[in-house]
């Protein structure tokens, strides 16, 4: 056999190169996604502990930094006209739903995306109009949820434990034990050990929190935990399955290790909007967080 000659060492060695910046990208990366999460994290739950104002000024921030990566996704840049009277919408949203408002909010809100379709090009009207809804649920989901009481808390708290143990859980067993892609045509780094893994820890999680937080049916909460994970990974293939449609690997670069805000929130937002449902449903306006908790 002959010995490797230069060129073959020359490939040996770049591909040695290659394989330690890659990993060498892949850990710093999960640095930083790991110090995003630490600081955003105790924001979203001090938003949630306090209620009132800082509460809507947190989810309005997290509503319009949405909205912006939407549009910019959709239309590019230079959209500033369309944003401004789409981001407006959103605000004045955020102050009637603080003062308890939620009907008209959502009135607001429609009144919005009317008006964001006279700057939108007739091609991209679509998903402009679909832009302001998704960012607006991200905002008025969360409000109604939360309340005055602190049930509404509990109700937060629960969603930001099953949804982070979801894609914790997910990213580590995907990544420790492969095997079978959940949906390669959306998303080629999601496994099925990784979606079964995010599930079975959110319910273990879940009915620990709400043992920690409360006097409630664990098995209804664990059946809950359950619905949520499942809608949570549903929501991280729609927004992948977003991007993948408009070319994009992140919706923007703003959370270092995470992408874009909506990078971050997709899970949160499909499982936000389906636990306000539930407690609409069966607690109404008044009570959204007892409709959903209470069993």
């Amino acid at each position: 056999m002959a010995e490797p000659g230069p060129v073959a060492d020359q490939k040996s060695s770049a591909g040695g190169s290659t394989n330690s910046a890659s990993r060498f990208a892949s850990v710093n990366n999960l640095v930083l996604r790991i110090v995003s999460a630490a600081v955003m994290a105790p924001l979203a739950v001090l938003a949630a502990y306090w209620g009132g104002w800082a509460f809507a000024l947190f989810w309005a921030a997290a509503a319009i930094a949405v909205l912006w990566e939407w549009i910019t996704l959709v239309a590019g840049p230079h959209n500033r006209l369309m944003f401004s009277s789409c981001g407006s919408a959103l605000v004045v949203a955020a102050l009637l739903a603080w003062r308890e408002r939620p009907v008209v909010a959502v009135f607001i809100v429609g009144l919005g995306a009317i008006a964001a379709t006279v700057f939108a090009p007739r091609a991209q009207r679509t998903w402009i109009t679909a832009g302001i809804g998704y960012s607006s649920v991200l905002l008025l989901a969360p409000m109604m949820l939360r309340g005055e009481d602190w049930l509404g808390f509990v109700a937060l708290v629960l969603l930001f434990a099953i949804v982070w143990t979801t894609d914790i859980f997910g990213y580590f067993a995907g990544r420790t034990f492969g095997g079978p892609k959940l949906m390669p045509s959306v998303s080629p780094k999601k496994t099925w050990s990784g979606a079964i893994a995010g599930v079975l820890g959110a319910m273990a999680v879940a009915a620990g929190v709400a043992k920690l937080l409360g006097q409630f049916n664990t098995w209804a909460i664990v059946a809950l935990a359950l619905v949520l994970s499942v809608v949570s990974q549903c929501g991280d293939l729609l927004e992948s399955h977003i991007k993948r449609h408009f070319g994009a690997k992140d919706a923007s670069a703003l959370i270092p290790g995470h992408g874009g805000v909506m990078d971050r929130l997709d899970g949160f937002w499909a499982a936000v909007l389906v636990a306000c449902l539930i407690g609409l449903l069966r607690g109404g306006l008044e009570e959204t967080a007892r409709g959903l908790l209470i069993w």
